[in-house]
């Protein structure tokens, strides 16, 4: 760790990156497990070489959850750059007529379209956001970009409640790592929940109103930003092969409604939505061309989840296999109980997350350590899954990780978007906090 801290201050960058943080964090867990769990009769040299060989044993063992983790993403921001996107956003646009249309306008879509996909709503917002102010410049209507920037990425505070959420959708999933555990959770008992649904109306209802008391702030009347929207939309790809492969994708997933055999909506899992998301890709592009061209803009994104889900995975095999996970979770029933430990749980995974910003590699280190607790405490799984949801999002207004390709897309210095966000951090924190707590 003194390393990796030395070459940043080195590089002039003190802040370590994602993929730094991921080795460091997998140097404590072996060093905590190295010492922590040590049986009595191996010396410290022979059980060190043991951890690292669980290192070793984890580090590729979710490769499917990698996979999937990545096509959510890419998927999802391809969708972004299509052409029926790109006309909703240019006849959205001519509604609005003030700052605050134009604040409320970003915010409520990106929180709609975060609530479906999370790459989708990220990109979808920074897109809207910049339309809007090229939209106002046109018309001489002051606007504050930066309030609209921060309202773009709004998305990323509700996503692990939707339709993308790594660990509601990968705990509906039959054989998941955690199954043996909590078994199969639909997504009717975490995302259909009336705990999740009633949170996230609140929850956006008390975003509109801040949102509206921030707009109603002096708004900047410059406009200093021009930054191009991507044109892989464009008409240049003409084929229809896209449109007639992508329907036929659909109506297979529209028949999963009738032959799955399953209730209810417990046939929606990870693979699904992927599914669903490259069929609406090949229909939206037409073009297989236009589509692969998407794609390979929006895998530039998925670069670290690839090289870091491996990392995770390696950590959870060091906690799993050496006997830390279960002292870990007997620690947190002891420091929490049974009335704290989903607020423990809550604020646990929002700190996490400024460590581990994507939330599939979080869940799979904090996910078996909340389940276990979880069975000893005799809590309800399906709602724990949500209390580390809630907390792994509402960080996000803190993390700078995912609001990368926003500032890139809008031109906005982080700290112009982070004075906003910092506000709906602690709106969020209030809101998700007081519905753990009156509503477990």
């Amino acid at each position: 760790m003194a390393i990796l801290l030395y070459l940043s201050m080195k590089n002039k960058n003190p802040i370590p990156s994602t993929f730094e943080i991921a080795l460091i964090l997998s140097l404590l867990v072996f060093i905590a497990a190295w010492i922590l769990t040590i049986p009595v009769d191996s010396s410290r040299i022979e059980y060190g070489a043991i951890v690292l060989g669980y290192w070793k044993k984890g580090f590729w063992e979710l490769l499917e959850f990698t996979m999937q983790m990545v096509l959510i993403l890419i998927l999802g921001h391809a969708l972004a750059l299509t052409k029926p996107v790109d006309k909703f956003l240019n006849k959205l646009i001519q509604n609005v007529k003030s700052n605050t249309s134009a604040v409320l306008t970003t915010g409520l879509i990106a929180m709609i379209a975060g609530y479906f996909n999370w790459g989708f709503g990220l990109i979808l917002g920074a897109i809207l956001a910049v339309k809007i102010a090229h939209h106002c410049k046109r018309k001489g209507i002051a606007i504050n970009y930066p309030l609209i920037g921060a309202a773009a990425y709004l998305g990323m505070m509700v996503w692990h409640g939707g339709f993308s959420g790594s660990a509601t959708l990968k705990v509906a999933e039959e054989g998941h790592f955690l199954a043996s555990a909590v078994g199969v959770l639909p997504i009717s008992k975490t995302v259909f929940s009336s705990f999740n649904i009633w949170t996230n109306v609140v929850l956006i209802l008390v975003m509109t109103v801040v949102l509206i008391v921030l707009s109603k702030q002096k708004p900047l009347t410059e406009h200093p930003f021009e930054v191009p929207v991507s044109e892989i939309h464009s008409d240049s790809f003409s084929d229809k092969k896209g449109l007639w492969v992508g329907s036929v994708m659909l109506l297979l997933a529209l028949a999963d409604f009738f032959t799955s055999g399953k209730k209810g909506l417990s046939f929606i899992d990870l693979n699904y939505i992927n599914f669903l998301l490259f069929a609406l890709g090949l229909v939206f592009y037409q073009s297989l061309k236009g589509f692969v061209a998407g794609v390979s803009q929006a895998v530039k994104g998925a670069v670290d989840i690839i090289i870091q889900f491996p990392l995770y995975a390696g950590i959870l095999g060091v906690m799993k296999y050496s006997g830390l996970l279960e002292q870990l979770s007997l620690g947190l029933i002891q420091l929490g109980g049974e009335r704290f430990f989903p607020l423990l749980t809550f604020v646990s995974a929002a700190l996490f997350n400024l460590f581990v910003p994507s939330g599939g590699g979080q869940w799979a280190i904090q996910g078996p350590i909340i389940m276990n607790a979880v069975q000893e405490l005799s809590l309800e799984p399906a709602s724990m899954v949500m209390v580390f949801a809630f907390g792994d999002q509402v960080s996000n207004m803190l993390q700078p990780f995912w609001a990368l390709p926003l500032l890139s897309l809008t031109g906005l210095p982080v700290k112009e978007l982070f004075k906003y966000t910092s506000i709906f951090f602690i709106c969020g924190f209030v809101v998700f906090g007081l519905s753990i707590w009156l509503g477990l």
